[in-house]
């Protein structure tokens, strides 16, 4: 495929449709993946704290047999690592911090999903930890993810601090973050990844304890090479003035009606602060297989956690990310922007796991991905404070050319797995 650059934008150069524009940084030539369904599109690292703009995105790597590095990170776990060796550094790590006073001795983030029922229960019953659990609250809850919620601190037994930000605030910077980047859970992320590991300085909590590595969807490997999580995701020395809230630095938010006081919850942990307080933060999934299912059984067992009566709109599973009435929002727009789907993210996870086939996969993407989720839009419109017709609007002023197409009133893909 051939490229050319102009005015700063790329343009992927197509002999019977001309200059077609590629955005976010995106490559030019669209290929998917030999071994699973996820493509090149796929962002390798969530862009979070932005301090110019959400045009540069470094992505997912292929190799030159065409396999994404998520397969070859899964293909390792299976073949390379001792996973006994592995648990025996684990023990070995929950016996050193472990508390002989009855105090927490770790911190665990979640919401009461799969995930973070797993690593909590385990870490308590399997190495004697006397982990505190911390969540950030979700924008909607809806009924079964309270419920999951509940279940894991009263069935599973654990003492939990949950912290729901100004909701009027909340509301707002999700609302631009929808607009100036259609990426409307900004903020929650925001707060999610930071909220822990402050909560573990604030209460002199030594070790936290993520799941598993973003490398298990297609980070870089190298971030898998120790269990220590890079400082730089959860901390940082960046001024406030130069930070950015849903695409407009922070400096701009009060004329939006937002106090910038009202932003302390998101800011991250001073780096300073964590190594004053010898905070180490660590993936459990470095030490322990990591299986999404697996933890879907476990919890199911241990928590009487619930899955969904019905699937999730835009895949075929009922049982990841239930718990917030905005998660299917979130995946919709990561379609609209990088052509990537709530199918995809999840057939691509279970084909490495070995639960699908290749083949199982690709019918499932191209049956559900494009489905638009209307369960609780209405709802989350609401919270937008946002028509439905401007709503889509916005959505398709961010599909990148090189991706979509027209075809009367319809947007198509210009590449479908197959």
């Amino acid at each position: 495929m051939q490229t050319i650059e102009k005015n700063d934008k790329t343009f992927a150069v197509h002999p019977e449709e001309g200059h077609l524009e590629v955005k976010y940084g995106l490559p030019a030539e669209v290929q998917f993946c030999a071994r699973c369904v996820i493509s090149n599109q796929r962002p390798s690292s969530a862009v979070e704290f932005v301090h110019k703009s959400d045009s540069k995105k470094h992505t997912i790597e292929f190799d030159a047999e065409g396999v994404c590095a998520a397969c070859r990170y899964s293909e390792r776990k299976a073949r390379e690592i001792d996973w006994a060796e592995r648990e025996r550094q684990l023990r070995a790590l929950c016996e050193r911090y472990q508390s002989r006073n009855g105090s927490y001795d770790c911190l665990v983030p979640g919401s009461g999903g799969k995930d973070s029922v797993y690593a909590s229960h385990i870490l308590k019953t399997k190495f004697g930890m006397h982990p505190l659990t911390v969540t950030w609250a979700p924008h909607l809850y809806t009924d079964v993810g309270w419920r999951n919620f509940t279940n894991w601190l009263h069935v599973g037994g654990f003492d939990n601090y949950l912290f729901t930000p100004d909701g009027r605030v909340h509301r707002k910077l999700t609302e631009l973050a929808y607009r100036n980047l259609l990426h409307p859970f900004q903020p929650f992320i925001l707060g999610q990844k930071n909220y822990a590991p402050r909560m573990a300085a604030r209460f002199g909590i030594p070790l936290v304890f993520y799941g598993e590595s973003e490398a298990e969807y297609g980070n870089p490997v190298g971030e898998t090479s120790k269990a220590a999580r890079d400082e730089k995701y959860f901390a940082s020395r960046t001024v406030f003035a130069e930070m950015y809230f849903g695409g407009l630095p922070a400096t701009e938010l009060p004329a939006h009606g937002i106090d910038l006081r009202a932003l302390e919850p998101y800011m991250p942990a001073g780096i300073d602060e964590l190594r004053g307080a010898e905070i180490a933060v660590h993936y459990l999934g470095y030490y322990l297989k990591w299986t999404p299912q697996e933890c879907y059984y476990y919890a199911t067992e241990h928590t009487a956690f619930e899955a969904n009566t019905e699937r999730t709109e835009g895949t075929y599973s009922k049982y990841n990310s239930i718990d917030d009435k905005t998660d299917p929002y979130h995946y919709w727009t990561t379609y609209v922007k990088f052509g990537i789907g709530r199918a995809t993210y999840d057939a691509a996870q279970e084909i490495r796991n070995g639960h699908i086939t290749r083949e199982e996969g690709v019918s499932l993407v191209r049956r559900y991905d494009h489905e638009v989720p209307r369960k609780y839009l209405s709802e989350f419109l609401a919270y937008l404070s946002m028509e439905e017709a401007e709503f889509f609007t916005i959505a398709d002023a961010f599909r990148s050319p090189h991706l979509w197409k027209r075809d009367g009133q319809d947007w198509v893909r210009r590449h479908v797995v197959a």
